[in-house]
């Protein structure tokens, strides 16, 4: 797919979802936006696949090489591009959520699972002033080592639809998260061994879900767990899939915000971009997740 092919069916699809929603006038009061919203939310959704991780590297990319394919982008000043971007956090919201649901179906098994997204290096979280008394510290399982941020919890499906996500404190308890996020009664949860309490696990029964986990420690496993994990390891590997790549290609990982509201609305528009571009996968009859295939060929 060329990156031509690419921008042209993001935009009709963003187009169209943003017809669907049928909010009514975005904007009570001023001129239009010299670039229509469909073009921006376009140009974000593509530049965070291409691995353009912030607003400057967005704008730049684009007004230098697709300037055909968005003209009036030469008119605009970037700093105009990045608040309009900003301000459409909320749609950009209602489109993920629409096309997740056209993507889950009505299978009722989801995956969980949650990353860190640290704040700033460690060695400069004592004097950091970004998210002050927002953030804390937690453990990074793949470095091994204490970080100070967020962690950002997610519900995927077993393709890697990203159902729901929740961005809290590093400090924040797994389980306390997964209760407000709110599952559907009656669907069928799969975590690793952080979710594998039995508090947690009677919480979400009480609430009509189920919540499959393996005990919280191998030292706890009985005849059978092990047997019992691998299982579940086997289908919720996916979720590590999804994991891996907003952390590789998305840079999840690294903030680029000074402050929680510009932090969401980065968030958000790299779930929307990982979305999108599953939904383009299934489009084209490729296996979920394979967005490599999506790119120009070299």
């Amino acid at each position: 797919m060329t990156a031509e092919e690419l921008l042209l069916e993001v935009f009709c699809l963003v187009d169209d979802e943003l017809q669907a929603l049928d909010l009514g006038r975005i904007r009570q009061r001023g001129p239009m936006p010299t670039l229509s919203d469909a073009e921006v939310i376009t140009i974000e959704i593509v530049g965070e696949f291409w691995k353009l991780n912030t607003d400057k590297d967005i704008f730049r990319h684009f007004r230098q090489y697709h300037g055909q394919e968005f003209p009036a982008l030469a008119r605009v000043h970037r700093t105009t591009f990045a608040r309009q971007a900003a301000n459409l956090m909320r749609y950009k919201q209602l489109i993920q959520q629409r096309l997740a649901e056209k993507l889950a179906g009505r299978d009722p098994v989801w995956l969980t699972d949650s990353m860190p997204v640290h704040a700033c290096q460690f060695a400069r979280a004592t004097f950091c002033r970004r998210f002050a008394g927002v953030a804390g510290y937690g453990y990074d399982h793949l470095i091994k080592r204490t970080f100070y941020g967020f962690r950002l919890h997610l519900r995927t499906t077993r393709d890697g639809v990203i159902l729901g996500y929740e961005l809290a404190p590093a400090r924040a308890n797994e389980a306390a998260v997964l209760i407000e996020s709110e599952p559907p009664e009656g669907s069928v949860g799969i975590g690793d061994r952080g979710y594998g309490g039995r508090p947690l696990r009677e919480a979400m029964a009480d609430r009509g879900v189920a919540l499959l986990a393996p005990p919280r420690r191998k030292c706890d496993d009985k005849q059978g767990d092990r047997e019992r994990a691998a299982r579940l390891a086997s289908v919720r590997y996916r979720i590590e899939t999804v994991n891996g790549q907003q952390a590789e290609r998305y840079e999840m990982k690294r903030t680029w915000a000074r402050d929680v509201w510009h932090l969401c609305h980065r968030v958000a528009r790299k779930i929307l971009s990982h979305t999108v571009m599953i939904c383009l996968t299934f489009r084209h009859g490729l296996p979920p997740l394979s967005f490599d295939r999506l790119l120009p060929a070299a």
